[in-house]
């Protein structure tokens, strides 16, 4: 009976809220403004990153490129998402950022519209990101701009990256991940 009893609570809970999600199943802008589905990214290794162009980890732009110049045609993206939440320091419009980020740093990776990665209006990939692999001590939050998100080829995130986390330290997961 206790058996039975157990089942049953088992499929209650996963039939509760929302269906599981994957990450090919979500879509975003493009910072030009047209929608694309993750699942453009699927049998790739990807890093989504939140971003800003008046912080003071923004010159981790020049190691995005870096590693996205040595692994690109290996299957690798990098996805950056810009946001506002974290003092003010992606204030521009998306034509303003894509020009910050091609003229400064020279990004040939795909750039998305403004979102917000924190709050009621999380964008929903965020959502799924944030649940999938917590930050410290289990938290949920992004604490501030240039939090990493590494998803596998199958579309796992695998690991979560703090602000600090320099891009070449994601090397040898990436590498890891390509094989």
């Amino acid at each position: 009976m206790k058996k039975i009893l157990f089942i049953t609570f088992l499929i209650t809970l996963l039939n509760a809220g929302e269906p599981m999600k994957h990450f090919y199943d979500f879509k975003a802008n493009a910072i030009s403004g047209e929608m694309i589905s993750m699942s453009a990214y699927k049998d790739k290794v990807v890093l989504v990153v939140n971003v800003a162009s008046q912080c003071g980890f923004t010159p981790q732009y020049k190691g995005f490129e870096k590693l996205y110049k040595s692994y690109q045609k290996k299957g690798f993206e990098i996805l950056a998402f810009p946001s506002n939440q974290f003092g003010g320091q992606e204030p521009g419009s998306n034509e303003e950022i894509q020009k910050f980020c091609t003229v400064k740093f020279d990004v040939t990776f795909p750039l998305f519209s403004k979102i917000d990665v924190n709050g009621d209006n999380t964008h929903p990939l965020f959502r799924f990101l944030k649940k999938e692999a917590t930050g410290f001590l289990g938290t949920e939050g992004i604490k501030w701009n240039f939090t990493k998100f590494l998803i596998d080829k199958q579309g796992k995130v695998i690991e979560r990256y703090g602000s600090s986390t320099e891009p070449e330290k994601i090397a040898k997961d990436i590498e890891a991940l390509l094989q």
